[in-house]
């Protein structure tokens, strides 16, 4: 079965509302208030959520992504891995 990718890669994803961030034991962490839930991110996660902030298109997202980590190629599967997870999750819309 194919899972349909959770944004297109022209859509500019956004944070939830009433979500606070703080970097806690090296680690970041994004508590959200309304549902008394507390996830934690790693590095990349937490790179991909702090670009869902409505003025990136999903493939800039990406770019940013290869960028930040010199990688070679796009990474395109994981940004999108991510981003299904962090949508999931309820704090990216």
């Amino acid at each position: 079965m194919v899972v349909a990718d959770p944004f297109p890669l022209d859509a500019q994803p956004t944070k939830a509302e009433a979500l606070e961030t703080h970097f806690l034991d090296d680690q970041f962490v994004v508590y959200e208030t309304r549902a008394d839930k507390v996830h934690y991110l790693n590095s990349s996660a937490a790179l991909v959520f702090e670009l869902c902030d409505g003025n990136h298109r999903v493939s800039e997202i990406i770019d940013l992504v290869r960028d930040a980590y010199a990688l070679s190629g796009p990474p395109v599967e994981d940004v999108m891995t991510c981003l299904t997870t962090l949508k999931s999750a309820g704090i990216v819309t």
